[in-house]
């Protein structure tokens, strides 16, 4: 890759190619626990705008720029109202439109000016949906925010878990296309930082990669799996444009800027059916650390985790000149050759893959699902014990390192273990 064309994909600020293909899509952004009678105002970086996200006393969210029209002032530490965000400075108040509602000073000297109805501050829509606040950036009309199938599904304990990774977003997304990397980060990798000696886990044989609606799909087929097993038949989803979908749950790369990215998942858990019914009342957010306070090292023990650590050790933006691609690759390829395609199809006027404006095709988005009926059946908890995968999700939190005692206790009585205490949270997992 020319040093150009890595330019052009991981640059997202307004005026970019890349920025204006990913403003298309709505993007989460937050979860919605984030926000209660004490937070209200949360300051926010997407794509190179700094901007505040905000919960108003009516119940209605808002993202605005951070800075107030009038001199400047931040409105991150302003205070809401009834209706919006009013600046702390001179009172200047907004809606969750951007427009100005308020002036205090100028409505009570000359109210007949009706200064107010002239200024108006960017603001982008906001919209609760499966715990998640979601905004849309793109221009006007907005396209129908997906409603992904594992959204509705019921019996289930899920989780949001929010990191900010200091490097570009690129290079966090095509690791949604990149199946061998399974084989050496999480398997291997995880033997050998227990054990020097630790045997090696199975090869991989075949991989393949495959285009759908919504993105890319990546197969995969192991020495110790049969050739009509789940990840050989339907395989795992990169999903356009900034998003990895693994069946139970979702991986999200929110651009910051340009060398940040708000990795953002989603992960539900079927509870067993000896549990059922069950109906979680909140979704919880939590924010997983990604480096050892006390080795100031980046933590390696946990699935999401590792990818962190490849991720930022390509440098803040991976420099794609300098890189030797090898066969397992070509779904990466695949991916880059779908942006610029995405790209060109924005500057020509039209939406890129994996916009939706169908409503009715909106409320219900199916995908690719290897286990689908495990994940919607169920199974008892003896048969999770007795599972060899399963199980290991009975005795910790498996995807990222930091999840809070209530939130492990509060899945623990829902699975119908309550009372388990979770293994050491310094342990690296097993794979």
């Amino acid at each position: 890759m020319d040093a150009e064309t890595n330019e052009m994909l991981t640059r997202v600020g307004p005026g970019t190619r890349m920025g204006a293909v990913l403003r298309r899509h709505w993007t989460p952004i937050a979860g919605a626990t984030e926000f209660d009678d004490k937070t209200r105002i949360k300051a926010i970086r997407l794509m190179g705008e700094d901007l505040v996200l905000y919960r108003d006393l009516s119940g209605q969210y808002g993202l605005v720029q951070r800075a107030c029209a009038h001199r400047r002032a931040d409105l991150s530490y302003g205070f809401v109202e009834k209706c919006g965000l009013r600046c702390n400075y001179h009172g200047w108040a907004y809606n969750e439109t951007g427009q100005c509602v308020e002036m205090p000073y100028e409505d009570t000297v000359a109210a007949r000016a009706k200064y107010k109805d002239k200024v108006r501050i960017t603001a982008y829509p906001v919209r609760e949906h499966a715990g998640m606040l979601w905004t849309y950036m793109g221009p006007l009309p907005a396209p129908e925010l997906p409603n992904w199938e594992p959204f509705t599904w019921a019996n289930g304990f899920t989780q949001i878990i929010i990191s900010e990774i200091p490097c570009n977003w690129l290079q966090c997304q095509e690791n949604s296309i990149d199946p061998v990397h399974f084989e050496w980060m999480h398997t291997n990798w995880s033997r050998r930082q227990t054990d020097a000696m630790a045997e090696l886990g199975p090869k991989h044989l075949q991989v393949a990669f495959d285009e759908f609606e919504y993105g890319l799909i990546y197969r995969r087929q192991r020495e110790d799996l049969p050739e009509d097993h789940s990840m050989w038949t339907v395989g795992r989803v990169c999903l356009l444009p900034n998003c990895f979908f693994l069946g139970d749950h979702f991986e999200w790369r929110v651009p910051i800027d340009d060398e940040n990215t708000l990795s953002i998942s989603w992960v539900y858990t079927r509870v067993p059916n000896d549990a059922e019914p069950y109906v979680q009342e909140t979704i919880p957010t939590w924010h997983g650390p990604i480096k050892d306070p006390e080795t100031g090292r980046w933590i390696s023990t946990h699935v999401i985790n590792q990818d962190f650590i490849a991720w930022v050790g390509q440098g803040v933006v991976a420099d794609r000149t300098k890189e030797k691609l090898g066969l397992s690759d070509r779904g990466i390829q695949m991916l880059r050759k779908q942006l610029m395609t995405d790209m060109d199809a924005v500057e020509n006027g039209e939406d890129p893959k994996g916009v939706i404006r169908d409503p009715e095709v909106a409320a219900f988005v199916s995908l690719p699902i290897a286990e689908r009926d495990l994940l919607i059946e169920g199974v008892s908890l003896d048969t999770y014990r007795a599972h060899p995968v399963m199980s290991k999700h009975l005795e910790r939190f498996m995807f990222q390192a930091g999840q809070p005692a209530q939130v492990w206790d509060a899945y623990c009585d829902a699975m119908g273990i309550g009372g388990v205490k979770a293994i050491d949270d310094r342990i690296v997992i097993e794979i």
